[in-house]
């Protein structure tokens, strides 16, 4: 049997089955059990109805810019025109190049979490997709990483632009904050995120679109959203 530790059997007493209960009590909840040292993420999972009445599935991935911010650090990368590199310096993006980024991408040095591409460099770009696509790396202009306002989507990302994506199942997932954030900013977050999911829903789906809300933290346990 598997031996668990003092802290999981400690969280696990405030596991709740049947009530319903709020997100707002929950994200309490869930910034109560947020004991580990590190500034924990506090994330939100998703089920969503992907059978459209038309047939096929539906594939959702947009992104979604919390008001609070995510809390999460990433290092941006812009790929520009050499006319554009001092822009692009100013942006505030730890990485920036032209032909020879491309060069250190094509030698697999990827020293950054996020890439933003000009659209004439995008020509440039198509033959690395086998790096940069398993990575989540690949600039998508729907993701609005392919613009030529540098500076406007190096903001965005640096001030809590998430990206979200639905797997074959139906599920997506996001961070909204960290237990830092107060419950306020949290909870704002929150419902920012969800009613800009359901903004997504297509007019061939027939019924409720999220059907499953689930809110957690990197080390703690699950709790389902069962009332407003």
């Amino acid at each position: 049997m598997k031996k668990r530790s003092k802290r999981y059997k400690e969280i696990f007493k405030t596991a709740i089955k049947d009530k319903k209960i709020t997100a707002k009590e929950i994200i309490d909840l869930v910034k109560k059990n947020s004991t580990c040292k590190f500034d924990e993420s506090i994330d939100v999972s998703l089920r969503i109805n992907l059978k459209q009445s038309k047939g096929g599935d539906l594939n959702l991935r947009t992104t979604v810019n919390l008001p609070n911010g995510s809390g999460k650090k990433s290092i941006v990368a812009v790929l520009c025109e050499s006319d554009k590199l001092e822009e692009a310096k100013k942006s505030g993006a730890e990485v920036v190049g032209s032909d020879d980024l491309l060069e250190k991408i094509s030698s697999g040095k990827i020293d950054f979490t996020k890439l933003v591409c000009t659209p004439a460099m995008m020509g440039k770009i198509g033959k690395h997709g086998k790096v940069l696509g398993p990575q989540g790396l690949m600039p998508n202009p729907k993701l609005g990483t392919v613009t030529n306002d540098i500076t406007k989507a190096v903001k965005n990302i640096k001030t809590g632009l998430v990206e979200i994506r639905n797997d074959k199942d139906g599920n997506l997932a996001s961070t909204i904050g960290r237990k830092s954030f107060s419950s306020e900013k949290l909870l704002d977050n929150y419902n920012h995120f969800i009613e800009s999911v359901k903004k997504e829903k297509p007019e061939t789906i027939k019924g409720e679109f999220v059907k499953n809300v689930y809110i957690t933290s990197t080390m703690g346990i699950s709790y389902k959203v069962g009332a407003k």
